[in-house]
C-alpha cells in the first residue's frame, strides 16, 4: 500500500504540471564553492545535481525535487532562471 503523504505529493506535482501545461521552467545551477570539508550528504547532493567543481554549471527542470536539493546546498550554489 502506498503511503498517504506520497499520494498527496504526487497529486501536487500533477497539479503543478497541469497548471504549467507541460512547460517546465529551467534553472541554471552554478557551483560557487568547493565541497572540500563539507558533510558527505552535501557532497552527494552536489554530485546528484551534476556538479563537481566550482564554476561548473548545469541546467535542470524546475521541479520540487531539484528545488529541495538546492535548498540543502544554497551556500554552495547560485541559481538563475533560464528564459527560453
Amino acid at each position: 500500500m502506498r503511503k498517504p503523504w506520497l499520494i498527496k505529493e504526487e497529486k501536487l506535482f500533477r497539479k503543478f504540471l497541469l497548471l504549467n501545461r507541460g512547460f517546465m521552467a529551467k534553472l541554471k545551477i552554478i557551483q560557487t564553492k568547493s565541497v572540500i570539508d563539507r558533510p558527505e550528504k552535501q557532497k552527494k547532493i552536489i554530485e546528484a545535481l551534476g556538479l563537481g567543481r566550482p564554476n561548473w554549471e548545469k541546467i535542470h527542470n524546475d521541479t520540487p525535487q531539484i528545488r529541495g536539493m538546492i535548498n540543502k546546498v544554497t551556500h554552495l550554489v547560485k541559481v538563475e532562471e533560464v528564459k527560453e
